[in-house]
Formats: structure tokens, sequence, C-alpha cells
């Protein structure tokens, strides 16, 4: 396996399937749509519904099943990080390279994109539920449930980041900030993966401890990109996270010492995955990709 051209051919396909919901007709809310469209557009790496995906084709091989679920997933990860950019939160100017989404337009208009794609994904999913048969529905109303109680997670942890931030906190506490604000969606796409898949409730809790480990991972990598990262290849400022005296991985234990988590972690992440023969090469290589991701 290629992958590279595994991880672009996720990336074409979720693309090709997002760029369906982008509005375009003319309307008196015409640029809250193009709003709405600059931010789901901009690119990224569809980490969340490749997890969907990737997760889903390790029982079945109809993946378009679950195409839905990995499209309402990134309209609720573009939900967040715009509101996530907003100046009562974060107050980024940059995202992927480009003006955030309140910069480009303006705040109110970054809150009502924010709002109408959390609502646009709760849209898709239920109306995708309301077409299924009665087997179908059951285990995508679970799925939806473990949807929104991602969400529920992801906001508690924002809340946690932006209340304490300036502030010094326990380890426990950045842990359970950093499980929730970024690793709760990544909990939630794998476990959504296999729940669609009707894996068993073993496979379900094998995955999960796997996506605990890269959802961790993902967000000390962050933080070291955030300390010594590349800011083109990035596309936002480096040093941010320092100079608004946030907690972080790095601050907290030093650059050494965060590599060295974010090495046993994802090695943890490996040895949970690889028991799983069937097309798990590609969640192994995954988790390598987050490890030695440069932006």
């Amino acid at each position: 396996m290629n992958f590279k051209e595994e991880l672009k051919k996720y990336i074409d396909l979720i693309n090709d399937e997002l760029i369906k919901y982008v509005k375009t007709n003319e309307c008196p809310e015409q640029v809250l749509n193009e709003a709405i469209g600059y931010s789901l557009m901009a690119g990224g790496k569809r980490l969340r519904p490749i997890l969907i995906l990737s997760t889903y084709s390790l029982f079945k091989d109809d993946i378009q099943k679950s195409f839905k679920f990995a499209i309402a997933m990134e309209m609720v990860h573009t939900f967040s990080l715009i509101h996530d950019d907003l100046p009562g939160i974060d107050n980024d100017d940059y995202r992927r390279g480009k003006l955030t989404n309140h910069k480009k337009y303006n705040e109110a208009t970054a809150i009502l994109s924010g709002d109408s794609l959390l609502n646009g994904a709760y849209k898709l999913i239920i109306e995708d539920i309301a077409n299924s048969d009665e087997k179908e529905k059951s285990k995508k109303i679970n799925a939806l449930y473990e949807l929104s109680h991602g969400i529920d997670r992801m906001i508690a942890g924002e809340y946690i980041d932006t209340e304490y931030e300036g502030k010094q906190i326990s380890s426990e506490y950045l842990e359970y900030m950093h499980e929730n604000k970024t690793g709760a969606l990544i909990k939630s796409s794998v476990k959504i993966g296999a729940m669609l898949a009707e894996a068993s409730e073993n496979d379900i809790q094998n995955l999960s401890k796997y996506a605990e480990k890269i959802g961790l991972a993902f967000q000390i990598k962050d933080d070291i990109l955030s300390e010594i990262g590349n800011q083109e290849e990035l596309g936002k400022p480096v040093g941010n996270d320092r100079e608004r005296g946030k907690c972080t991985y790095v601050t907290k234990y030093g650059l050494e010492s965060a590599q060295k988590m974010l090495d046993n972690i994802i090695n943890e992440a490996i040895e949970i995955i690889k028991n799983y023969t069937k097309n798990s090469e590609f969640l192994i290589e995954l988790a390598l990709y987050i490890k030695n991701r440069n932006k």
C-alpha cells in the first residue's frame, strides 16, 4: 500500500462529497453561504471523516454507506474551527494559510457560519436516518448519539482551554482538556465508523483506545509545531500559544519530553491497531503520519 496515494484518494473523495453541500444560488443570505463554503472548502487534513471511512473499511467494503456521517463530521469540525478562531476564544487571524472566517467576512457572519454548519450536520444525518430501513435506522441513531456526545465533549474541552488561559494547570487537567477539545471528535469518528460497520463491542472498545492515543498524539504534535513549526507550512503564526500563556505539553514538560511522549503514544496506538489484519495498514500509517506531520 502506498499511504500517500491512499490518503489522497480519501481526501479527494471527501472533497468531492463536501462540495455538493456548498450553496451557490442567489439569495439574500448569499454572503453567509459564501462564508460557509470558504471555510468548508479551505483544505485541511480531513482527518476525522477519513477515520470514519477507514475504520468502516476494517469491517466492510461498501464505504459509501458511511459518507453522510463523514461529511457531517467535517461540517462539525469546520464549525469548531470557525468558532475557535473568533476574538472571544483564540482570536486568530489565519487558518490554513488563509484569513480566518471573521477576518475575511465579519464576526457575526463567522458565528452564523459555524451555527449553520453544525445545524447542517444534524440535518444531513437526520435525512439519512429518515431514508433508511429499520435495521439501518437503529445503528445510525446510535452513531448520531455518539456524534452528539463528541460535540459535547469538544465544547467542554474548549471551555477549559479558554478558562485556564494564562494559568498553570495540573497534568490531569491538561490531559482532560485535550482528550475532550481535540480527542473527542477523533474518538467519535473512529467509533462511528465501527458502529456503522456493525463491529463487535470488543472491537469498538479496542478501536476507541487507538483513537484516544492518536487524539492525544495529535494535540501533542500540535503543541510541538506551535513551538518550533514552520509558519508557512502551518498556515498560521508560530508561538501564539506561549504568547497567550496557554498551558501546553511543551510548556508543561519541555520540548524533549513532549516528543518522547508523542513517540510512546504513537507506538501504543500501533500496538492496538496492528492486530486488525484486514485494511489495518492504513490506520498504522495514519498514526505515523500524525507523529511526523509538519502542519
